[in-house]
């Protein structure tokens, strides 16, 4: 049986996609960061390179709107 090589290779979990409360909690962190992003003063925008009408479109964009690779 050793000339098998499915006996001697690991199987591949299926990748799991995460959970009802996984998804919850990274839409309540990701508005909480929008909300803060929105608060910050135009010195504190400016350091990190947005404007305030930028910061203003961010903070609008509703929790489904992210770019794919953020997405769990």
């Amino acid at each position: 049986m050793s000339d098998c090589p499915t006996l001697t290779r690991p199987i591949a979990a299926a990748p799991r996609r995460p959970g009802l409360f996984a998804r919850l909690r990274a839409s309540i962190l990701l508005a909480r960061q929008r909300r803060r992003l929105a608060a910050l003063d135009d010195r504190m925008l400016d350091d990190i390179g947005l404007d305030r009408d930028a910061a203003r479109a961010e903070a609008a964009r509703p929790i489904w709107d992210v770019p794919s690779h953020w997405r769990l």
